[in-house]
């Protein structure tokens, strides 16, 4: 049997229409498609037209393939009637869209006028930089005039962020915020029978229906295309029905059948979704034809027969019956449009083969996380008025002069109170996060002053957290999301990797979901914790290609740090994780009980900030010995400088990072090369979990700080009780090795 199935589907197809009896009457180009259906006859046949395109063009891919001219052959074929989606949906609905979507894509160009659809998706297909989608980065469905943000998920990672859109619109005309999106758009996210049982799918869901049944406003369309197997692992028969369509506050549509049932199922669908506000679910079923991709073997997990019986539901037979039985069109004129369609996407394919691609590095990370200092410094300076400060504050922060005020805690929380003050696009929002100020009480007073639509709690689920972060951030919303505990931003790392980190990327930059996401985390609380309310490694987030990270020490730091990553969110979209070291956050003392030595007046807004480079520098004068740490492990370095010097004679210079990505490289080649050694303190796991490989690293590739030595936390989840003084970097072991080093 043969593997390509390709040609015996479109054998069958061409061999009926040549063979197929004209109607004996036919339709008005406005007349309904058949009695009772909102579907006329002329955009029935544009639809079919489109289904033919987005057809040939999966044909194309696979033919360029053949030649290593194209790098993409997972194809909508078998699911062509998503384009009904892109003919009802508006331009100003946003669309989250999976990689089966090509016939949905192809219907909603018809929207954009002067738009080249076909040629477009071969350009993406052969990955050509001309690539209006991604400038060449991946194969995606994309496009700016169209609200259609490119996704590359295939565990429908992408639900999460659509449910925090649509959540958004009500929130940002509450706030008065202008959005490019009119007052009843919805946002439609489709996905595979699959993927819908994947943890995020159904955080998605979840997040729906829990909005909801709050009374939130959540104008989602989630359309299923169930095309019964993912791969090569069939999904339950009725499965997707069963597991969705009895669920209390999600209202569940089917759309199968004849094309023109199709399209009714889905306008009902939209325009229940479009004036309840509330979230729908759309079960379109599909078939899937040639397999998952061009490289799967079909034959290995279905025969002959079942093949077969696959190839006999295409959609594009079917509806070119129906077409014709129906006297929209007859079988000569779908024959020229069939043989136009793919003439043009034939030659469009080997023009596009030619176009240049990206070629050099600069040019593939160009999109990946813009940075301007100077206008990040500018956004920075943005005033706030003195006034509303007197009045909120009442006396200033900086003014204040109880001990009890300088802690890091309390310079967060000021600096996020005069953030509110200074744009009202921020919001910040999370378990606990409103009514309560926080489990640590850092957001204290935000809900009260700023109200319930700036400042919220949320459902205890980190996805849904930064779904909705990103969702608000797509419209114009300054996300200020908290995690409460480092270990639990894992439970939804892919939100940040996967998608929000990723979006410019894979935009060429047409997109952004800029947001400070506050995490509490590391270790050394004292009287409480293990693990997860301990956990010391930042390995997941210095993975993330663009990820920023910042990570204080002080409140003065926390302050100036905070306003820079708000600044830098805002001027180049970028997205930050802001890491709050809960054991500082009351911290007072340096060296010992009572000396009040870390506790720092606050920096007003006006003050300039701490950006990626800037690093904190004590002893300067000191050659005998760089430690290079950050957050706890400064404290330490500190208190084992002291030690040193006084006891040893032995002068150490101690730099503080901040910034943990990007790191601050040529800063600490600068001091290294002043001093005759660098020791590492790094609170954080010994192998891959925190910064001293990688300065570590990057010094003995520029040949500078003489001896080089590092030390660090064991690889070890943190224990409760006392035993975590046994694994976690101690102020001894800082001073035993700067002894050896010396």
């Amino acid at each position: 049997m043969s593997t390509n199935r390709v040609e015996f589907v479109e054998r069958a197809f061409d061999e009926w229409l040549d063979s197929a009896a004209q109607a004996s009457a036919l339709l008005a180009p406005d007349a309904p498609l058949c009695a009772g259906s909102q579907l006329g006859a002329r955009m029935a046949v544009e639809l079919f037209e489109d289904q033919v395109a987005s057809r040939a063009l999966d044909i194309a891919s696979r033919e360029l393939k053949k030649s290593n001219r194209s790098f993409y052959t997972i194809s909508s074929a078998g699911h062509e009637n998503n384009a009904v989606l892109g003919a009802l949906l508006r331009a100003t609905d946003p669309c989250f869209l999976h990689y089966r979507s090509g016939g949905l894509m192809q219907a909603r160009s018809r929207k954009l006028s002067g738009g080249t659809p076909v040629f477009d998706t071969l350009l993406s297909l052969v990955a050509s930089a001309e690539d209006p989608a991604s400038g060449g980065r991946h194969k995606v469905w994309g496009s700016r005039p169209l609200w259609v943000p490119p996704q590359t998920s295939t565990i429908a990672s992408h639900l999460p962020k659509a449910v925090g859109l649509a959540i958004s619109l009500a929130r940002a005309r509450r706030l008065g915020i202008e959005i490019e999106l009119p007052n009843d758009s919805v946002v439609c996210c489709t996905f595979g029978d699959a993927s819908a049982n994947h943890c995020t799918a159904l955080a998605g869901f979840n997040f729906a229906r829990y909005a909801a049944r709050q009374g939130s406003p959540c104008p989602v369309l989630f359309v299923c295309e169930d095309n019964g197997i993912g791969i090569s692992v069939p999904t339950p028969q009725d499965w997707i029905r069963e597991s969705f369509g009895a669920l209390p506050h999600l209202r569940y549509f089917r759309a199968a059948g004849e094309l023109d049932q199709v399209h009714d199922a889905a306008l009902e669908a939209i325009e229940w979704c479009r004036a309840t506000r509330r979230p729908a679910f759309l079960h379109l079923e599909t078939t899937r034809l040639w397999g998952h991709a061009g490289s799967d073997v079909e034959t290995t997990y279905h025969n002959l027969a079942q093949i077969e019986a696959l190839e006999a539901r295409d959609p594009l037979l079917r509806n070119a019956k129906r077409l014709v039985a129906c006297g929209a069109a007859t079988p000569s004129q779908l024959r020229s449009l069939v043989r136009d369609t793919r003439e043009r996407v034939n030659a469009a394919s080997e023009e596009a083969a030619r176009r240049p691609r990206l070629v050099t590095r600069e040019s593939v990370v160009a999109s990946l996380g813009r940075w301007d200092e100077s206008a990040v410094r500018a956004h920075a300076r943005v005033g706030v008025d003195l006034e509303r400060r007197r009045a909120h504050f009442g006396t200033l922060p900086e003014q204040q002069t109880s001990a009890t005020k300088k802690t890091l805690a309390a310079h967060v929380n000021s600096t996020l109170h005069d953030e509110f003050l200074r744009r009202p696009e921020v919001l910040l929002f999370g378990e606990d996060a409103g009514k309560k100020g926080g489990v640590y009480g850092i957001t204290a007073e935000l809900q009260k002053r700023f109200g319930v639509a700036r400042c919220f709690d949320t459902l205890l689920d980190e996805t849904s957290i930064l779904g909705l972060a990103q969702g608000a951030a797509h419209i114009g919303l300054l996300p200020l999301p908290e995690i409460q505990y480092l270990a639990y931003i894992h439970n939804a790392l892919d939100q940040l990797r996967g998608e929000a980190c990723s979006l410019q990327f894979f935009s060429n930059g047409q997109f952004a979901n800029p947001m400070v996401v506050r995490v509490q985390g590391l270790a050394y609380q004292k009287g409480f914790g293990g693990h997860f309310h301990n956990d010391n490694s930042l390995a997941a987030l210095r993975d993330i290609p663009a990820l920023m990270l910042a990570v204080p020490a002080r409140g003065d730091d926390a302050a100036r740090m905070l306003r820079g990553a708000v600044a830098a969110a805002k001027a180049c979209q970028r997205v930050v994780v802001f890491l709050e070291p809960i054991a500082l956050y009351h911290e007072r003392d340096l060296y010992e009980d009572g000396d009040n030595q870390w506790l720092f007046a606050y920096p007003p807004p006006e003050s300039d900030v701490l950006l990626p480079g800037d690093v904190g520098v004590y002893h300067e004068d000191a050659r005998d010995l760089l430690i290079v740490s950050y957050a706890n492990g400064l404290r330490l370095s500190l208190r084992a400088a002291k030690v040193l010097a006084e006891r040893h004679g032995i002068r150490a210079r101690v730099v503080d990072l901040r910034w943990l990505n990007p790191l601050p490289f040529e800063a600490l080649a600068r001091h290294a090369a002043a001093c005759k050694g660098v020791l590492v303190a790094d609170e954080c796991r010994r192998t891959g979990g925190g910064i001293a490989e990688a300065v570590l690293a990057d010094l003995a590739e520029r040949g500078v700080g003489g001896k080089l030595r590092s030390v660090r936390a064991a690889d070890t989840y943190v224990p409760l009780g006392s035993a975590t003084s046994v694994v976690l970097l101690q102020e001894h072991e800082i001073v035993d090795a700067a002894r050896r080093m010396a």
